[in-house]
């Protein structure tokens, strides 16, 4: 068993991401053992590491964004002339304002966890939590994606059979889907990863095309009755896993 960087053992037990251990650790807000550490210093990983009340109280008070992304919008940062979906997050589109009130500082550090390309719509999340992201977005992260798809074509005789499971992309085996169709041109996917454009890449290879998509639920979260174009912050009950 080797040591590794108190930081990068944080961000693999789900504790915060690198970034935020780093600034925990700076402030003296971590300890292994029972003693407080310093940046860059190691520990085994069975060792146990606690953070202070002080970086428990941050996290607590950092906020996590469900929004019903339209078409036209990029997750990320504005590019080609379109505008990012954290454009949205303002106080006139907030859905159910009596749960919890806007805050500008609440747009401080707001990314997106798992994209939406431009042309799909749906549940989109955004959040000021590492902690959140890396069970979103991490290598190892197993939380299911479901998406309602619109196609066009005529799927090959074993097309269902390989969107399910044995097709590639970018030379490496998708891991297992779970595929179905809901109507004559309506397909239910779930997913276990998120490579760029994936379900449009994995109709293209079985014969179809895709005319519309929309993400309804991450994990034990749902889309729901939130309307296009509008958000809500997390509720307190909600569980991604």
């Amino acid at each position: 068993m080797e040591k590794a960087r108190i930081s990068k053992l944080m961000s693999e037990k789900g504790m915060c991401s690198r970034r935020e251990a780093d600034a925990y650790i700076e402030r003296g807000w971590v300890k292994v053992d029972g003693r407080v550490v310093g940046l860059g210093d190691k520990a085994y990983p069975n060792q146990t590491i606690t953070l202070d009340k002080m970086a428990q109280a941050r996290q607590t008070a950092r906020v996590t964004i469900i929004l019903n992304k339209p078409v036209g919008y990029v997750s990320g940062q504005a590019e080609g002339g379109y505008r990012p979906a954290a454009s949205l997050i303002t106080p006139e589109r907030q859905f159910d304002k009596g749960r919890q009130r806007f805050e500008p500082g609440h747009l401080r550090g707001l990314a997106p966890a798992g994209r939406l390309d431009i042309d799909s719509q749906g549940l989109l999340v955004l959040t000021q939590d590492g902690r959140i992201a890396k069970q979103l977005i991490g290598e190892d992260s197993e939380v299911e994606k479901e998406y309602l798809v619109r196609v066009e074509g005529r799927i090959q005789g074993n097309g269902l059979s390989l969107l399910n499971h044995g097709l590639t992309l970018d030379g490496q085996a998708l891991r297992p889907a779970e595929v179905s169709w809901l109507n004559d041109d309506q397909l239910k996917f779930i997913l276990h990863e998120g490579k760029k454009r994936q379900i449009r890449r994995m109709c293209e290879l079985v014969g179809l095309k895709v005319v519309g998509l929309k993400r309804v639920r991450m994990g034990n979260v749902t889309l729901a009755d939130l309307p296009v174009g509008q958000w809500r912050y997390l509720k307190g009950h909600e569980r991604f896993l």
